[in-house]
């Protein structure tokens, strides 16, 4: 039923003005498609990926992972965005070992957690294994 179809990430903004600039300069994303009356920024990426971020009072209120970039390199990523302010969170997760907010999460890769301006929770990580 759902096998071939695509999905994508909505993630809330209380202050899309503000989510712009963070996504634009900690994340080095422009919008694609801009409704700015409608409340609603659109971003692609290179990599296939197509997500939204839309104006709502219910904001940074998701105490879990909104969305998560796939990327090389965990590592090379996490210290870009350190570079650029951007703080990164550690969890108390048994068996994983951190290195300066990157997590080595075994057979499953490094990953590394931060908050976007609005209080919602992105992922940096290697990818899904293969099964």
């Amino acid at each position: 039923m759902l096998t071939s179809a695509s999905v994508t990430a909505n993630i809330p903004a209380a202050d899309l003005a503000r989510a712009r600039s963070f996504y634009a300069d900690a994340l080095g994303l422009k919008p694609a498609v801009e409704f700015v009356d409608g409340g609603m920024l659109i971003y692609r990426t290179d990599g296939g990926t197509t997500f939204s971020v839309y104006q709502t009072e219910y904001a940074g209120q998701a105490g879990h992972t909104v969305a998560q970039f796939h990327v090389d390199d965990v590592v090379a990523e996490a210290r870009a965005l350190q570079a650029k302010g951007v703080a990164l969170e550690t969890y108390d997760l048994p068996g994983v070992e951190w290195d300066d907010g990157v997590a080595d999460m075994g057979p499953m890769g490094k990953a590394a957690w931060f908050k976007d301006s609005e209080g919602n929770i992105l992922c940096l990580d290697s990818g899904f294994p293969d099964s």
